[in-house]
């Protein structure tokens, strides 16, 4: 049974979702309403936070006071591509990397549909060379990321992989959105209980993200589970319950499994999409933090 704290941050999820939706709403104003997501989380004690241009991707560390300074999260946001920042982020991020015991960089990748792919690609990838050429070594650098950001997460891994380069030590991808062409078998059946999803939205995001770029929603680079997923580095997938992505989650898992990954999957019950928002609010998903932490620290050599 979820706690009265889930049920809260659910509830806040869907006020926001209402209060995004206005018909005569335009992006910019669609984008400011959400960047209030940031509000369903607690500030972390004992973080300090800096912007830093990381490799010309607009960027900002989280430092937890005694982090180890030579490892590294680098942290991917939620929102399709088109809406939320590392702003919104920012203390979801510190939790993370307060309990891995590292610093996380959060990136302010570009947005579509200013920004189409694979603009958010690349600019992850720059700011993975940028940590390297910093000296930070591979074994020390996770690549994390929800929503969106767990698909930059994991995609950042085969792009590396295919080049012959040094990939992270880690991956975190959590709700990751990885079925770019919309049929997982969530996607219905969680339709009432996916607080800030809908189908509308994903459909709005895949349009933002990749109409007029010629790449088609089946493309390995961008639907996942079409994808060559051998080779990853250890891998964990959490995911919530309630959510649309669910069935990505899951699905992503099992294949990457099959191609000889190693791979964790983990579901938090009546979790919602991206439940890491809720991060020093709500017991289920500081237990879910604690538990990404420990398992991020494992992963280090």
């Amino acid at each position: 049974m979820a706690s009265k704290q889930a049920v809260e941050f659910a509830e806040f999820l869907a006020d926001l979702g209402r209060r995004a939706s206005g018909p005569n709403f335009e992006l910019p104003t669609i984008r400011d309403v959400t960047e209030n997501i940031h509000q369903a989380a607690k500030e972390p004690v004992g973080v300090t936070y800096a912007e830093v241009d990381a490799g010309g991707v607009e960027a900002m560390w989280c430092i937890p006071v005694d982090s180890d300074p030579e490892s590294v999260l680098l942290h991917s946001h939620l929102g399709g591509s088109v809406l939320m920042s590392m702003h919104t982020d920012r203390k979801a991020a510190a939790h993370l990397a307060k309990a891995s015991g590292a610093r996380s960089l959060v990136l302010n990748f570009r947005r579509s549909p200013e920004h189409k792919y694979p603009a958010q690609v690349d600019d992850v990838e720059k700011a993975y060379h940028w940590l390297l050429d910093e000296g930070y070594q591979p074994s020390k650098i996770a690549s994390v990321g929800h929503s969106i950001g767990g698909y930059l997460a994991i995609q950042l891994a085969l792009r590396l992989r295919d080049r012959g380069e040094s990939l992270p030590s880690a991956v975190l991808a959590i709700s990751p959105w990885t079925d770019i062409t919309l049929s997982g078998e969530s996607i219905e059946t969680n339709a009432n209980r996916d607080k800030l999803l809908t189908r509308g939205l994903l459909e709005l995001f895949r349009s933002c993200w990749l109409d007029d770029t010629g790449v088609a929603f089946t493309d390995p680079q961008v639907h996942l589970l079409n994808a060559d997923l051998s080779g990853l580095p250890p891998t964990a997938v959490y995911y919530g319950e309630y959510e649309l992505l669910a069935s990505d989650a899951v699905d992503f898992s099992h294949r990457a499994k099959a191609a000889g990954s190693n791979v964790v999957l983990h579901g938090i019950e009546a979790g919602q999409h991206s439940f890491i928002m809720g991060a020093g609010r709500v017991p289920e998903v500081d237990d879910a933090i604690t538990e990404m932490g420990s398992w991020l620290r494992a992963q280090r050599s």
